[in-house]
């Protein structure tokens, strides 16, 4: 992309150059007023952006669904990009009238996120840039220097993309720089955004150095051919193979090369049944194509899971690279793949070749604003968050905490009794700890069978309520019934084993407190006060468990992972609320 007859703002506003009329350099303040005034003058248009009292702004860019206000004349002065737009769009005009802008829209290429958008935009205002915050350009991980991991790399090519988009070339120049110091310190799945950054915005440097770094890596074509740009890949393949035209390759290894690319297109397709059928007309496996670490990587959860329920595919099987399966799910960071993976045997502590695990796979991935984001009570879990806190917890696992084939001690034998105890327990895990909840059903497939009612499941728990049958017989109603219950308990089994504190909370609700729900509004007044009272303890042993987990298991994770695991009177001991 060419800038060179584009009018330039410099770096900073605050250079300056002395007018000499030829005479002896006396000595002069004003280039230091010049200094001053334009650092004031910067300071000033910088309140524009931060001042939230004083909003003057005459238009909206909305990113990630966030509105960030703008001053059209000042993006007009300093963006031909901008200029241009604002003669040729009014944007979108909203009641306040000020014009909308989707920042989607507005990138023919790539993605620029909310704070590296607020970056690009203090820029703009001020002409100087600000420092990268840390709680979008670093991750999670506390062994990492930051200087080239994935958060670190992921904001670097946003603001490459704003830049390049948007017409600042001092900026282009500055993160081209930026790029090429990460290349040679990066992992290399991590140069593959350089790489595509690069080709959108013509940066030849950039590209060639990626380029030779790849094209020297175990990376296999696969991957590359799903990741990069298909010039880009051809490029990197002729150069893999720079006689492959005239290698003759034998008519088995060409018609096996087939039978994997067909598993492949199969699964890109969602096509499960086809991949079964290819299966049964060939001598190929599933270990051979590594369609398990293929599922997980690009494909729907609901078709990795289909694979892997097939239970035709090691689920600790390495590729050519030495990453087992968990490690490429740790990669996509999808909870319910994670657990699934683990609940079929995947191990949490298999290493890759360079020393890394499924959790700092993770936590290399992860950055601190998505990380430690506070939720309210209620509110789904993050993502990034969950990964990490299910294969830390899988690393040091204790032996699941009771025996789940017994309810409660309160619970009668009853068959439609003991239905009624999982439903309210199900129901009470998706109001308190939805995220949990959600995944923990996921993997036990409780959404298939139908809801028996209860306490809350009459409400529709999770909107599967079945409506009597008159004319079922009761075989297949006891069918029915057995099938559903047989769900519940590998949902509370899940939640049990992933979630113990959670689980633990639940137990004392139910066990305890789960009468009282029905005669809440019964009695005196004293005694009804007395039970509200006791309910609201319950809530807030409700909000500890949020914490408890986390703080807990980061107290704990160190010493486990390297020391031996020391066990009083050799009995494990569980907390119990008080």
């Amino acid at each position: 992309m060419a800038y060179s007859s584009e009018p330039s703002s410099s770096i900073s506003f605050t250079s300056s150059s002395h007018i000499s009329n030829g005479s002896s350099p006396i000595p002069d303040t004003r280039p230091n007023l010049e200094i001053i005034s334009l650092n004031k003058l910067s300071s000033n248009l910088e309140k524009l952006l931060s001042d939230s009292d004083s909003d003057y702004s005459d238009a909206e860019v909305v990113i990630e669904g966030i509105p960030v206000g703008i001053h059209r004349c000042i993006l007009a002065t300093r963006s031909k990009f901008f200029s241009d737009l604002f003669k040729e769009s009014k944007g979108c005009v909203e009641k306040d009238g000020k014009p909308k802008y989707n920042m989607s829209e507005l990138l023919p290429y790539g993605n620029v996120g909310y704070d590296a958008f607020l970056v690009f935009l203090s820029y703009i205002y001020t002409g100087k840039l600000k420092s990268s915050p840390p709680e979008v350009s670093t991750c999670v991980d506390d062994g990492c220097l930051h200087d080239a991991c994935r958060p670190a790399i992921n904001f670097a090519v946003e603001l490459t993309y704003a830049a390049s988009v948007f017409q600042i070339p001092e900026l282009v120049s500055l993160f081209q720089r930026r790029l090429l110091n990460f290349i040679d310190k990066a992992l290399v799945e991590d140069v593959i955004p350089i790489l595509v950054v690069a080709f959108h915005c013509q940066l030849q440097h950039v590209s060639t150095r990626c380029i030779d770094r790849i094209s020297r890596s175990d990376l296999d074509n696969v991957c590359l051919q799903k990741e990069l740009p298909f010039e880009v890949f051809q490029i990197i393949k002729s150069i893999r193979n720079p006689e492959h035209e005239h290698t003759v390759e034998s008519d088995e290894d060409a018609l096996r090369e087939k039978r994997i690319k067909s598993i492949h297109k199969a699964l890109d397709c969602d096509d499960v049944e086809l991949v079964k059928l290819i299966l049964t007309e060939s001598n190929i496996t599933l270990n051979e194509a590594f369609a398990l670490h293929y599922a997980v990587a690009y494909c729907n959860q609901e078709v990795a899971k289909q694979i892997l329920d097939l239970n035709l595919a090691d689920v600790n099987l390495r590729n050519a690279r030495g990453y087992t399966v968990l490690h490429v799910a740790a990669m996509r960071r999808e909870p319910s793949i994670i657990v699934s993976l683990l609940s079929k045997g995947a191990v949490a502590a298999e290493m890759t070749a360079d020393g890394q695990s499924a959790v700092s796979i993770c936590r290399r991935l992860t950055r601190p604003k998505d990380y430690n984001v506070k939720i309210e009570r209620g509110q789904e879990r993050n993502k990034d968050w969950m990964c990490i806190d299910v294969l830390e917890r899988e690393i040091k696992r204790n032996p699941m905490v009771g025996d789940v084939s017994v309810c409660s001690s309160a619970v009668a034998d009853d068959l439609h009794m003991k239905l009624l105890y999982l439903e309210n327990r199900v129901a009470f895990a998706r109001l308190l700890f939805p995220s949990e909840a959600k995944l923990a059903m996921e993997i036990a497939h409780a959404q298939t069978t139908s809801e028996f009612p209860g306490l809350l499941a009459s409400k529709g728990s999770n909107g599967n309520l079945r409506e009597m049958d008159l004319n079922e017989t009761p075989t297949v109603q006891n069918k029915r019934l057995f099938s559903r219950m047989e769900a519940l308990l590998r949902t509370v089994e899940t939640g049990r084993r992933y979630f113990p504190h959670c689980s633990e909370v639940l137990d004392k609700f139910m066990e305890d407190d789960l009468p009282d729900l029905f005669y809440l509004e019964k009695g005196t007044p004293e005694e009804q006060e007395i039970k509200r009272t006791r309910f609201v303890e319950l809530k807030e042993d409700v909000q500890r468990a949020f914490t408890k987990d986390k703080a807990e298991l980061h107290r704990g994770l160190s010493s486990s992972m390297y020391s031996p695991t020391v066990r009083h009177g050799g009995k494990n001991k569980t907390r119990k609320y008080s």
